[in-house]
Protein backbone atom coordinates (compact mmCIF):
# COMPACT_ATOMS: atom_id res chain seq x y z
CA UNK A 1 0.00 0.00 0.00
CA UNK A 2 3.11 2.32 0.78
CA UNK A 3 4.61 1.79 -1.95
CA UNK A 4 1.96 2.06 -4.68
CA UNK A 5 1.17 5.39 -2.82
CA UNK A 6 4.23 7.12 -2.97
CA UNK A 7 4.61 5.42 -6.89
CA UNK A 8 1.94 7.49 -7.64
CA UNK A 9 2.93 10.70 -5.42
CA UNK A 10 6.06 10.92 -7.02
CA UNK A 11 4.23 10.53 -10.95
CA UNK A 12 2.12 13.07 -10.32
CA UNK A 13 5.05 15.56 -8.71
CA UNK A 14 6.70 14.52 -12.13
CA UNK A 15 3.54 15.22 -14.62
CA UNK A 16 3.52 18.71 -13.33
CA UNK A 17 6.81 19.25 -13.15
CA UNK A 18 7.03 20.55 -17.25
CA UNK A 19 4.43 22.91 -16.76
CA UNK A 20 5.95 24.63 -13.88
CA UNK A 21 9.53 24.70 -15.36
CA UNK A 22 7.81 26.26 -18.86
CA UNK A 23 6.26 29.40 -16.12
CA UNK A 24 9.59 30.20 -14.82
CA UNK A 25 11.58 30.03 -18.24
CA UNK A 26 8.37 32.17 -19.55
CA UNK A 27 8.86 34.46 -16.80
CA UNK A 28 12.67 34.89 -17.29
CA UNK A 29 12.43 35.43 -20.58
CA UNK A 30 9.62 38.41 -20.61
CA UNK A 31 12.13 39.81 -18.02
CA UNK A 32 15.27 39.47 -20.35
CA UNK A 33 12.90 40.80 -23.35
CA UNK A 34 11.36 44.06 -21.28
CA UNK A 35 15.47 45.20 -20.24
CA UNK A 36 16.21 44.26 -23.80
CA UNK A 37 13.42 46.98 -25.51
CA UNK A 38 15.25 49.95 -24.12
CA UNK A 39 18.68 50.15 -25.59
CA UNK A 40 19.09 53.92 -23.97
CA UNK A 41 19.46 52.34 -20.40
CA UNK A 42 22.00 49.72 -21.89
CA UNK A 43 20.54 46.72 -18.91
CA UNK A 44 22.80 44.32 -17.79
CA UNK A 45 22.12 41.48 -17.99
CA UNK A 46 25.44 39.01 -16.85
CA UNK A 47 23.43 38.59 -13.34
CA UNK A 48 20.83 36.97 -14.48
CA UNK A 49 21.91 33.76 -15.06
CA UNK A 50 23.79 33.93 -11.61
CA UNK A 51 20.64 34.54 -9.78
CA UNK A 52 18.85 31.35 -11.94
CA UNK A 53 21.81 29.60 -10.70
CA UNK A 54 21.74 30.75 -7.21
CA UNK A 55 18.08 29.84 -7.25
CA UNK A 56 18.46 27.12 -8.15
CA UNK A 57 21.32 25.82 -5.68
CA UNK A 58 19.77 26.19 -2.66
CA UNK A 59 17.21 24.16 -2.22
CA UNK A 60 19.41 21.36 -3.65
CA UNK A 61 21.72 22.74 -0.51
CA UNK A 62 19.60 22.49 2.21
CA UNK A 63 17.84 19.42 1.17
CA UNK A 64 21.06 18.20 1.43
CA UNK A 65 22.47 19.07 4.61
CA UNK A 66 18.79 17.64 6.08
CA UNK A 67 20.23 14.28 4.56
CA UNK A 68 23.56 14.50 5.57
CA UNK A 69 22.25 15.07 9.34
CA UNK A 70 19.73 12.74 9.28
CA UNK A 71 22.36 10.04 8.29
CA UNK A 72 25.24 11.02 10.73
CA UNK A 73 22.42 10.86 13.22
CA UNK A 74 21.17 7.42 12.19
CA UNK A 75 24.81 6.19 12.29
CA UNK A 76 25.78 7.41 15.52
CA UNK A 77 22.06 5.68 17.15
CA UNK A 78 23.30 2.45 15.38
CA UNK A 79 27.03 3.06 16.84
CA UNK A 80 25.21 3.36 20.30
CA UNK A 81 23.10 0.79 20.34
CA UNK A 82 25.99 -2.04 19.11
CA UNK A 83 27.65 -0.87 22.10
CA UNK A 84 25.37 -1.61 24.48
Amino acid sequence: MRKSFVAAWFALTLSTAPQLAAAQCAMCKTNVESGRTSEEKAYDFSGLNSGILYLMAVPYVLIGSVGYFWYRNSQLKKRQAAAR
